[in-house]
């Protein structure tokens, strides 16, 4: 995927294989199994969904990704009664199906990755470190603690995900979303980055990392947009 596809939130496929919830579920379990792959998620925490349609095709809470296979679809419709499956959605589906009403998303990842959970802990916003927060929408926002699956954290994350398309989960981890599976998982593994990197700048003694402005974020977003090979 090229930046500027990242900047302007549009991938080449309409969404997550768009009317194939089979083949959407598939796309599910392989992105949940990269989580892991990864080091984003540990055993089964962290969740991945993707919209098909009115439905919502969600990993199920508690079962190890490596264990899910085609006959674990899982899915509920918008307003969270589950239409396919038997297996119980994860504990985050009000998360999840808040993030699906109010914006475009095709493709949600939460994920407890470490230095971003850690980062969570210590600021109110991502310092600007790097400018691929541009591709996020801008500085990345940490949501106020509350208790997984509530509605309360449901709300949070939404302020947090105001005009951008990821966000930290204070004392918790990440969410991101995009217009594909694909999209959504770089969003995340971009964030986790940055948060890195701020990290292993702010720990040498006697120096603080040197921080964009907005202005400057704001003129890497423009020359991003134009970014790639063009006829994409």
């Amino acid at each position: 995927m090229s930046a500027h596809e990242e900047i302007s939130g549009s991938g080449r496929d309409a969404g997550p294989a768009a009317d194939d919830p089979r083949r959407a579920w598939a796309e599910v379990v392989a992105t949940a199994r990269r989580t892991t792959a990864d080091g984003l998620v540990v055993g089964t925490s962290g969740n991945v969904s993707a919209r098909v349609g009115d439905v919502v095709l969600v990993t199920p809470s508690g079962v190890p990704y490596d264990r899910l296979g085609p006959d674990d679809i899982t899915g509920v419709d918008l307003a969270g009664r589950q239409v396919i499956g038997e297996l119980t959605p994860t504990s985050e589906l009000p998360m999840h199906l808040a993030v699906y009403r109010a914006t475009d998303a095709a493709a949600i990842v939460h994920t407890h990755a470490v230095h971003a959970t850690a980062v969570s802990t210590l600021v109110d916003e991502v310092p600007l470190i790097h400018y691929m927060a541009a591709a996020l929408g801008g500085p990345v926002r940490v949501a106020p603690y509350a208790v997984y699956g509530s509605d309360e954290l449901a709300a949070h994350v939404l302020a947090a995900l105001d005009g951008r398309s990821g966000c930290l989960l204070r004392n918790h981890g990440t969410l991101t979303y995009g217009a594909t599976l694909e999209q959504a998982l770089d969003r995340t593994a971009q964030l986790e980055w940055m948060c890195r990197v701020w990290l292993a700048a702010s720990t040498v003694p006697g120096r603080a990392p040197a921080l964009l402005t907005p202005g400057q974020l704001d003129e890497t977003a423009a020359r991003l947009r134009g970014y790639g090979q063009r006829g994409e």
